[in-house]
């Protein structure tokens, strides 16, 4: 029997994939599943509750279970009620992998993107503050929209300590708050908004982060422009392909055609492992031993 890995999401069912895949070196095959709540807890515990035990990992998707600031961890209230739920399953949300794998990436990506001076947009960097602080140390000139974007407010952060104070502050009051006030979930992550905000796209060379964030505020035209992410499906690479974009870099390979989230891979590591939780150094080791690299795909046709 496969090893089975289900990421039970609260975004859009329309956005459901399974896939299988196959270690060479441990001789198995491995089920990466994504079920869709389209919005709903109550469905999501439910199904928590029916697959607890009988899977081997568990991903929380379309939410975040904890988010960072510095070496402070916070935790959402409404996630925390879904972890909850699995009693013997263990349930990933993607921040470890976060922590290690894309801070990897940056390293890796540096000699085809070079980084310094680059001006990079992370719409939500809270939510990936691993991400943000390799950026930061690889002299991008980032722009840390978690003000702008998740609270309406047209602030722009330059500074990682700044965002890491404000952060201390604020942090403890917006994780008690109902998620979908923050994040898009459901039928929300198909919604388009247009307005001011759009303004710090057409800044960026690179908008690095979560998809449902960008895809959410992009505006029309995106020419040139470089998207690092996850969780993409075919349909959004025609997306962004009609927008202009130019290249798509997924901080893990795609599988059966799409990238699947942080939660997703990081329930994949641990069901390989046979072990949780996991080390920092547990997950570079796994990274490695699955050669889980970022992968870029050219979306505009080359002349000549």
């Amino acid at each position: 029997m496969p090893k089975r890995v289900v990421s039970v999401s609260i975004g859009s069912s329309k956005r459901n994939s399974r896939a299988e895949v196959y270690v060479e070196s441990l001789g198995e095959t491995f089920v990466l599943e994504r079920i869709g709540t389209d919005g709903s807890w109550e469905k999501a515990i439910e199904l928590v509750k029916e697959l607890d035990g009988k899977v081997d990992a568990f991903g929380l998707g379309g939410a975040d279970l904890y988010v960072y600031a510095g070496n402070r961890r916070y935790t959402f209230r409404d996630a925390a009620r879904m972890a909850q739920a699995a009693r013997k399953t263990p349930m990933l949300d993607g921040s470890g992998l976060k922590h290690t794998l894309e801070r990897n990436a940056i390293r890796l990506l540096e000699p085809q993107i070079g980084w310094k001076d680059k001006k990079v947009l992370i719409p939500s960097a809270v939510d990936r503050f691993g991400l943000a602080e390799a950026l930061d140390a690889a002299g991008a000139r980032t722009l840390f929209g978690d003000l702008i974007f998740g609270l309406g407010l047209p602030i722009p952060l330059y500074r990682l300590s700044l965002l890491q104070k404000i952060a201390y502050i604020l942090l403890p009051i917006i994780t008690q708050l109902p998620f979908q006030w923050l994040y898009p979930t459901g039928e929300k992550q198909e919604k388009e908004v247009r307005g001011w905000r759009q303004r710090y796209f057409e800044w960026a060379d690179v908008v690095a982060g979560d998809w449902h964030f960008m895809r959410r505020f992009m505006p029309p035209s995106m020419q040139g422009k470089i998207i690092l992410t996850n969780t993409t499906t075919p349909e959004d690479i025609e997306f962004m392909r009609a927008r202009g974009i130019a290249k798509l870099i997924t901080t893990t390979p795609r599988l059966e055609g799409r990238s699947f989230g942080t939660n997703v891979m990081e329930a994949f590591i641990v069901a390989v492992a046979g072990k949780y939780p996991l080390s920092e150094a547990d997950y570079l080791e796994y990274i490695e031993k699955l050669n889980l690299r970022p992968e870029i795909t050219e979306l505009q046709p080359t002349l000549g």
